[in-house]
């Protein structure tokens, strides 16, 4: 291909992709507007009334029942989407922008203990499945249209479309990124970002107040601390997994959540324990301005993979989000590094462990933070990264290369579900 030509291929494909990602884009910032301005309420109202706990096990009864009768399909979500990227068999059914929505809403007024980046992605990736449906776009275009969406439901729902930008990219193969999808992704976050904005939708800022220069001792703390981060992130993941597989011993899917509904409400009437509920956003700030005890993190994974585990829908990265910087907060004095700085490594790293999307995490430290972070941050997303081994919150995720040595051809493309046949 000469350069006349493949210049004229170029602008074909940006006069096809920029109005094409831009309302990607729009449906992603109003539907993240929308969940976060519900869940906003939710959780007011669930702080107001704390009684609201008692009823969760009802609420998750009736929405394991709804998902029952009519969401079976789209149960998998985040997963159904990365296969559909995969192996494209069947349009992702709208159905699961409401039944998401309704299900994350209810989850948060009860007070389970789960995430929203997962209703965000899934909300984004239905609307945009129905415009590749719409438009009758071939399977490799719906196959960027659904990362591009992915990465916008990302930038709206944490207002960071950087690193949303490249989440679409990076989380649905481990290793291998589509750099083909690279300008629809981040023209999606950009617009999505920009829309949650102009909406005045406003997102928390956690406050770094300033962060040291680099130094050899500093470095070698931040290592040491990504590799507890990324063991923290691999036994959130195959918790999670684990108290699925023991729930679906529940021959009756409604009554799973129903089961792990009375078992969260009990545990925080009992002990009193409101703060390991919700979305957490008010010890994650705290994390980040006083010390606070080593015990909120393991406390929040306990609580997560149990709502998660049990089938509450929501999300895993914002639990995710609290246990980092609680964590990272609890190894501060310990690596004699500053525990706002801990904090923010730890709120990244530990989900760069537990979704194998360093890349995204490193961003997303940037944008947060700012640019003086970058060394830190992309040192501890790396290393949390290697250390949380094959495990992934998606376990649909592909393996395309291996952590630390090659993998031979054969393996490439595997489900990390199926990586336990791997030898």
């Amino acid at each position: 291909m000469n350069w006349q030509t493949f210049y004229r291929q170029t602008l074909r494909d940006m006069v096809l992709w920029l109005p094409l990602a831009g309302v990607i884009g729009l449906c992603a910032g109003l539907t993240s507007a929308l969940l976060l301005v519900s869940l906003d309420w939710a959780t007011a109202t669930r702080v107001a009334h704390p009684i609201l706990i008692v009823f969760l096990p009802f609420a998750g009864l009736l929405v394991g029942w709804v998902y029952y009768e009519w969401g079976r399909a789209i149960e998998s979500g985040n997963n159904l989407l990365i296969d559909e990227i995969h192996q494209p068999r069947a349009v992702t059914q709208l159905r699961m922008m409401p039944l998401i929505f309704i299900g994350t809403v209810f989850s948060h007024l009860f007070g389970a203990s789960v995430g929203r980046e997962g209703t965000a992605v899934q909300m984004s990736g239905a609307l945009a499945d129905q415009i590749a449906l719409i438009t009758k776009r071939k399977v490799q275009d719906r196959r960027v249209i659904l990362m591009a969406a992915m990465s916008a439901g990302f930038a709206g729902v944490f207002g960071t479309p950087l690193a949303g930008a490249v989440f679409g990219l990076e989380v649905q193969a481990l290793g291998k990124m589509r750099n083909n999808a690279l300008f629809p992704c981040l023209i999606a976050s950009l617009v999505s970002d920009w829309l949650v904005r102009s909406l005045g939708v406003h997102h928390t800022h956690y406050v770094i107040p300033s962060i040291p220069s680099v130094t050899m001792l500093g470095l070698l703390a931040v290592l040491f601390a990504g590799a507890l981060f990324g063991l923290a992130g691999k036994s959130f993941a195959e918790l999670t997994h684990w108290v699925a597989g023991h729930f679906k011993r529940i021959k009756y899917p409604p009554l799973r959540p129903f089961v792990g509904g009375l078992c969260v409400a009990s545990l925080v009437l009992i002990f009193g324990a409101e703060r390991y509920i919700g979305l957490g956003v008010p010890s994650i700030v705290e994390s980040f301005n006083q010390p606070i005890p080593f015990w909120d993190a393991p406390i929040k994974l306990f609580f997560t993979t149990l709502s998660l585990g049990a089938g509450f829908k929501g999300g895993e990265v914002t639990p995710l989000f609290y246990i980092g910087a609680t964590m990272g907060n609890a190894l501060a004095p310990l690596l004699n590094m500053p525990f706002p700085l801990l904090a923010g490594l730890g709120f990244v790293a530990v989900f760069a462990g537990a979704a194998n999307t360093p890349l995204t995490c490193t961003l997303m430290a940037i944008e947060l933070f700012g640019a003086a972070i970058g060394p830190y941050a992309l040192l501890a997303c790396v290393v949390a990264f290697l250390f949380s081994g094959h495990s992934s919150i998606y376990m649909a995720q592909r393996w395309g290369s291996g952590k630390g040595r090659p993998i031979t051809d054969d393996k490439a493309g595997v489900r990390l579900s199926d990586l336990t046949n791997i030898k």
